[in-house]
């Protein structure tokens, strides 16, 4: 296996080096712009894991099914930008802002599309099976997507339904990622299918890790806006949870609700008193999360899945340099502040 570090370092490369057309620069300026941010590169990262765990030979039937995750997964990105109403992305304008809505929507086809055109390099003899697992896996992520739109207008969401969720569109598109480059390294579909599974419980562990970031984040590490989930009344894990806490609690519940009713949003107000209730909002239910005990149950719900997802990790038949890299990248995504 080539080092870690010398992994990256390539797969890196290859994504910052994409080639974008020129014309119409309308569509493909916020497309460069979008991958010019960077990000942690998780995706065509994990790919490459995957593969250099079975195969040395490193050349463009990995390189574009792994570039393929990071296109997808940023076309996922711009438009979730539009239907959050998020105004930063890595720190930077999200592209509806910096541009408009229309350009965001049109931009973020074109980079679906292309992921499609780049997962097509992978090796012929393996290109049915990994091209029904990139559009699965894009179809599951729509699922939810849907999910998470339709939990917004729903005042109680379960714990099931909301990891159900997560799984969907967060832990599918990792667990897809590692898939991939185990298919086209030569594993077995047993052993595959198994680092799917592991992967799967440790992008659980990743999505409630950024929820909890979202809400307890260092701003300046964490690359967006602290509290951008409270102020939307996001059903993340730790609302989801709180909620569920208060359920019973009728004096609790109405303190949640009444913080919930708060929107900086409305019409007419000045920027001075908008960012004001901003403030006002993201404090008062950061206090609320402490109050109840949310925020340490949330990093405990962390700690579960990440440990779940080591123990299937231990079952499968790899040796131990295997284990060694996987259980090293499962770390780095999992014990991280940003």
């Amino acid at each position: 296996m080539l080092k870690t570090e010398e992994l990256y370092k390539i797969i890196d490369g290859h994504v910052e080096s994409f080639k974008w057309p020129q014309r119409p620069r309308g569509l493909y300026a916020p497309l460069k712009y979008t991958m010019d941010l960077g990000g942690k590169r998780l995706r065509p990262r994990l790919c490459m894991v995957a593969y250099n765990l079975f195969s040395n030979k490193i050349d463009e039937t990995i390189l574009g099914p792994a570039t393929s995750i990071e296109l997808l997964h940023n076309f996922t990105l711009i438009h979730d930008d539009i239907m959050d109403k998020a105004e930063l992305r890595r720190g930077k304008p999200t592209v509806y802002k910096k541009w408009d809505t229309n350009v965001a929507i049109l931009g973020g086809d074109t980079m679906c599309l292309m992921a499609f055109y780049m997962v097509g390099k992978a090796p012929a003899k393996v290109l049915p099976k990994i091209l029904e697992l990139f559009a699965g896996s894009s179809i599951e992520v729509c699922h939810g997507q849907q999910m998470d739109m339709e939990f917004e207008s729903r005042s109680n969401v379960s714990m099931a339904e909301y990891i159900k969720m997560i799984g969907l569109k967060t832990a599918v598109l990792l667990s897809c990622s590692a898939k991939m480059g185990a298919i086209i390294g030569g594993a077995s579909d047993a052993i595959a299918e198994q680092i799917y599974k592991f992967v799967y419980d440790l992008g659980i562990a990743f999505q409630i890790e950024d929820d909890y970031l979202d809400s307890f984040g260092n701003e300046k590490i964490f690359g967006k806006k602290i509290g951008g989930d409270i102020l939307n009344n996001k059903k993340t894990w730790l609302l989801v949870k709180c909620q569920n806490i208060v359920a019973k609690k009728s004096a609790q519940k109405r303190e949640l609700d009444e913080l919930l009713a708060i929107n900086p949003y409305q019409p007419n107000l000045s920027e001075s008193k908008r960012k004001q209730m901003e403030d006002r909002k993201i404090a008062a239910v950061q206090q609320f999360y402490r109050a109840t005990g949310v925020d340490k149950l949330a990093l405990q719900a962390i700690d579960k899945y990440y440990k779940k997802a080591l123990q299937t990790l231990s079952k499968i038949k790899l040796t131990k340099a295997q284990k060694d890299r996987l259980e090293e990248f499962a770390s780095s995504i999992v014990k991280r502040n940003k």
